[in-house]
């Protein structure tokens, strides 16, 4: 059969659609589509096997409008296999399982017809999205699949695999939780999955012989890796076994992020984009060669109609097929500003509470415009998408790229007004000097929530190592401490704080930069060192929850924060700052935050009292040590201050309470009736008051109050008045138990309304 050539002056030339191309499947037939207007034949292979078998039968697709092909073939198809080939300028291409697959075989290099019905877990249908109010209430947990329970003295049930994430009841060798026990105890919100989608790297046919990559290097974006599931062979199970994850972190109120790569492919000339538009899907230099944005040899032209089509396509079907939490975007500044707010309207159009964040910067040069891109610096112009903050990561450790660079809690200088500007979540603050910040010499987030705060994540150095390198001089208890003071400056600012997995333990990939194909060795997690880093779980764990139980730490709006967020004392190695105003409804009127990043210890005015939440490695969230004057903190770490006046919700609740104790005290009856109705009634009011609020934070303040009556010693004399009015009433002095039982008791009283 003669076909003829098709030719287009540019890919712009290109006919495009608005048309699914998706499979469409139904029990009584299938319609195959792809979209190739340059091809002047397309035909369909079947097969009854994933790989090796020949196929059983050959179909030509019909040409319709605006480049698509499309045959319909009637039955039951479910289970069969099948590529495409495409008939471009006088040769046939090789075979694609197409870039709309949603299940391939082994290898991905066929795709499969599927009945998704089939994959879904039990109960799939009730699972539902993790609620997220405000995106900087997320506490975000980077990790791999494979390293969290890889490593032998994980004792997990299925290392390096989907389910074996989710295991629950599994301890390592020596006896401490791992998989998701321990990050459901360590209190994150959000797991962020490194690259879990079809990868070029690893070969699925032989997993008897250990393989890592991180996993940039996408081959087909719509299916799971099979790597990760026990049984790559059937394209049904990697399917069922990410779903049953996703549901399992969903079950633990953890929400599902997913880091996507749509910038580049894998490969180049045999990626499944070239082999059903040749070309079309990239970037070129001048010269007719493949610009290079990404570091990894090609970069995707985003811009292009079917191109932005295709991203847009695959992460609604990635949120609504799996139930997806949010996304995490490989080079962003790769794809053009348009693309990714239509990207962020439509995923939150599906699921409002979604995170969209990615890296506002490019691996090389682009011939896209810098105007364009969706920079860091841009991202004023996409209002729902948040961007990482690498000003505050390297003011806080050193730059990453190099080795011997030290940063605020490692001695370095000059350093305070960077952290500044990611205590403030780089917005518009009028005591941050842009000008003496690291690398933005402008305030670039809109609103605080979109600076993604880190200090570490899966590229370059551990944390541990960093520091380890970077200051060999230093002992191992001040690397610790420097290391705390890391994340402690990261969890209290007022950006979304992002952990890299195994940071709560000091994990090591002894001292590899770039272990993106590394052995087990390097990156697997070492259960080891839960035991042997303790006290930094803790200190981990606490931050986690200090952040939780403060809403000031995480206002919404750049407004809140310019109100309520001003800078103290700042020196050499030492930042401080003051929430005040009962900052976004905290229970804390003030609260007092000071780094000190010298290894020394310093002294701090005050000038006032202050009850003392944190010093060092000591949390107390009820503050029972008050100081005044003059603190001393020590050497390379945080302490938090704060001093606690009653929000509008409190004071309320506090009449209330007041009011009822009144008209209970001049009730008749005797004392000890009055004492038994007294204490039923309270009891009464505290769970109608949780029942008549929808407010959590309200529900959480009664609660804290309930449950933390014994604490509040200091606060009783706060009381006199009452104490005196409610013995004028008693009059049964000549029951001295009943007196101090009664006394008790309007103690107990007294603290849970003066907390």
């Amino acid at each position: 059969m003669e076909q003829a050539s098709i030719k287009f002056s540019s890919f712009e030339e290109y006919p495009t659609t608005d048309k699914s191309l998706w499979l469409d499947y139904s029990k009584e037939k299938t319609t195959f589509k792809i979209w190739s207007p340059k091809a002047t034949a397309v035909k369909l292979n079947l097969y009854k096997t994933g790989n090796d078998s020949d196929a059983f039968d050959t179909v030509d697709l019909i040409e319709q409008e605006n480049g698509i092909w499309l045959k319909t073939i009637d039955g039951d198809l479910d289970g069969t296999y099948y590529t495409y080939q495409t008939y471009i300028d006088g040769s046939w291409l090789n075979e694609t399982p197409g870039i709309y697959a949603k299940a391939v075989g082994v290898n991905g290099n066929r795709a499969m017809v599927l009945n998704a019905d089939k994959t879904n877990p039990k109960n799939w249908e009730k699972d539902k999205y993790v609620l997220l109010d405000v995106p900087n209430h997320a506490v975000i947990y980077e990790l791999h699949i494979r390293n969290i329970t890889i490593q032998k003295e994980a004792n997990s049930s299925y290392p390096g695999k989907y389910l074996g994430l989710i295991e629950k009841g599994v301890k390592s060798t020596q006896d401490v939780p791992t998989a998701i026990d321990h990050i459901k105890r360590l209190g994150i919100t959000h797991v962020h999955l490194l690259p879990t989608f079809d990868q070029y790297s690893i070969d699925e046919t032989h997993l008897e012989t250990p393989q890592f990559n991180w996993g940039y290097d996408p081959q087909n974006y719509n299916v799971p890796e099979g790597s990760f599931s026990t049984d790559p062979f059937k394209a049904e199970v990697r399917i069922n076994e990410f779903k049953t994850m996703v549901q399992a972190f969903h079950e633990a109120g953890i929400g599902v992020v997913l880091d996507v790569v749509y910038n580049h492919t894998g490969v180049k000339e045999t990626s499944n984009f070239n082999l059903e538009n040749p070309g079309y899907y990239y970037r070129f230099n001048e010269d007719g060669s493949y610009s290079n944005a990404s570091g990894c040899g090609n970069e995707t032209a985003s811009e292009r109609k079917m191109t932005q089509k295709f991203m847009v396509e695959s992460v609604k079907y990635w949120t609504e097929e799996y139930h997806l939490d949010g996304f995490r975007f490989d080079l962003m500044a790769i794809h053009d500003i348009e693309t990714m707010n239509l990207i962020a309207n439509e995923v939150k159009k599906i699921n409002p509470n979604a995170l969209i964040y990615g890296e506002g910067w490019v691996g090389g040069s682009s011939p896209l415009p810098e105007e364009k891109r969706a920079l860091k610096k841009h991202i004023s112009q996409m209002p729902q998408i948040a961007a990482f903050s690498d000003d505050i990561r390297d003011a806080i450790k050193g730059a990453v790229f190099e080795d011997e660079s030290t940063g605020f809690v490692s001695g370095a200088k000059f350093t305070e007004e960077s952290i500044k500007c990611g205590i403030v979540g780089a917005i518009e603050h009028p005591q941050v000097n842009y000008e003496y910040v690291n690398y933005s010499k402008a305030p670039w987030a809109q609103q605080p929530w979109q600076a993604i705060n880190y200090v570490s994540c899966h590229d370059n150095f551990t944390l541990f190592d960093k520091l380890k390198i970077s200051r060999p001089d230093a002992s191992a208890e001040e690397i610790k401490a420097m290391h705390k003071l890391s994340t402690a400056i990261v969890m209290t600012s007022q950006g979304t704080p992002f952990l890299h997995e195994g940071s709560e333990i000091m994990s090591t990939k002894k001292g590899d930069h770039n272990s993106y194909k590394s052995p087990d060795a390097i990156n697997e997690i070492d259960w080891n060192l839960k035991i042997v880093n303790a006290d930094v779980l803790s200190y981990y764990k606490n931050l986690i929850k200090l952040r939780k139980l403060h809403p000031a730490f995480r206002m919404p709006t750049a407004k809140e924060v310019q109100d309520n967020l001003k800078f103290k004392k700042i020196d050499d190695g030492l930042v401080s700052y003051l929430l005040k105003n009962n900052a976004n409804n905290d229970s804390w009127s003030k609260i007092l935050v000071i780094f000190n990043g010298q290894n020394r210890d310093i002294n701090y005015e005050l000038n006032q009292s202050y009850k003392v939440a944190v010093i060092k490695d000591s949390f107390d969230f009820e503050g029972k040590e008050s100081v005044s004057d003059t603190v001393t903190v020590p050497a390379i770490s945080m302490m938090i201050l704060f001093q606690k006046k009653m929000n509008a919700k409190e004071i309320y609740y506090k009449e209330k309470l007041l009011g009822l104790v009144e008209k209970l005290f001049i009730e008749t009856g005797d004392a000890r009736s009055r004492f038994i109705n007294c204490e039923e009634r309270l009891k009464a009011a505290y769970a109608a008051s949780k029942i008549e609020s929808n407010s959590n934070d309200v529900i959480a303040f009664w609660d804290n109050l309930w449950n933390d009556l014994n604490e509040k010693e200091a606060l009783y004399n706060n009381t006199i008045e009452l104490k005196s009015s409610f013995l004028m009433t008693v009059q049964s002095k000549e029951n001295d138990a009943l007196e101090k039982y009664l006394l008790f008791f309007l103690k107990e009283v007294s603290r849970l309304i003066y907390f």
